[in-house]
């Protein structure tokens, strides 16, 4: 089904507008990198001493909670949420009260709860990148409130820069 396809039907009266192929391969796409965490943990479980295999593994598999649980709550609208300037979107959007919002700029096929899918796990393998570096130095909560903190500071208003619909970096054509 094209674009035009599927914006005649939805002013026909049809309850799904989007195109079920881009939206199946949108979930495809949010699986494989969901499985590039695990797959993270274990190259960088494989780098390290012994002693600190299971820190290492905990570390990358705790960034799939503690991110997901921060997407959920604010940070998915403070990346992609109406923006309030060229540098930050607001908290319209915060713990997905998105509801049945038709956004043409991020999904123009598919369903923008499936964007926010895919976009998380992109939010949750950036601060398990991290999680290499800090391996026998760090201990488990200071790094939970780290990579929370880190993802709303840092992650967030990057991603609304780069990929959000008024974002500065994306009016000067980085992409």
């Amino acid at each position: 089904m094209n674009d035009s396809t599927s914006i005649a039907t939805a002013t026909n009266g049809d309850i799904n507008p989007f195109d079920t192929g881009d939206n199946s391969w949108m979930l495809t796409s949010t699986v494989l990198v969901l499985l590039m965490t695990p797959a993270l943990a274990f190259f960088y479980g494989g780098m390290v001493d012994r002693k600190n295999i299971l820190n290492q593994l905990f570390l990358s598999f705790i960034c799939m909670g503690i991110i997901t649980v921060q997407w959920v709550l604010i940070g998915f609208s403070f990346a992609f949420g109406p923006p309030v300037s060229k540098g930050f979107g607001s908290f319209g959007w915060a713990v997905l009260r998105f509801g049945e919002v038709e956004n043409r700029d991020y999904t123009p096929t598919y369903s923008l709860l499936t964007f926010c899918m895919y976009q998380c796990t992109f939010a949750i393998i950036t601060p398990a990148l991290i999680s290499g570096s800090i391996v026998g130095r760090m201990k488990m909560i200071p790094y939970m409130i780290f990579i929370f903190i880190w993802t709303t500071v840092c992650y967030d208003p990057m991603a609304h820069w780069v990929w959000g619909s008024n974002g500065w970096l994306k009016n000067l054509g980085t992409l």
